[in-house]
């Protein structure tokens, strides 16, 4: 799902998860105009390839690799 996650798409989602300590899946759906389900599968890409982390605080949410817990 790499490719059609798009390379625009994942770095859209970098740039977001740059402005913003940490998000949940749909508030960055939400925030790049894209459905939830295309949203799910770039973040979980962007993990695969170690750039983001998931942080679970009672709740799921997803931080630049090494920028979480703020």
């Amino acid at each position: 799902m790499s490719e059609s996650a798009g390379g625009d798409l994942k770095q859209r989602i970098l740039d977001y998860l740059g402005t913003v300590s940490k998000a949940k899946n749909r508030e960055v759906a939400n925030a790049l105009g894209v459905s939830k389900h295309e949203a799910d599968n770039a973040i979980n890409d962007l993990a695969k390839e170690d750039k983001i982390e998931f942080l679970y605080l009672g709740t799921s949410y997803v931080t630049l690799k090494g920028k979480g817990q703020g």
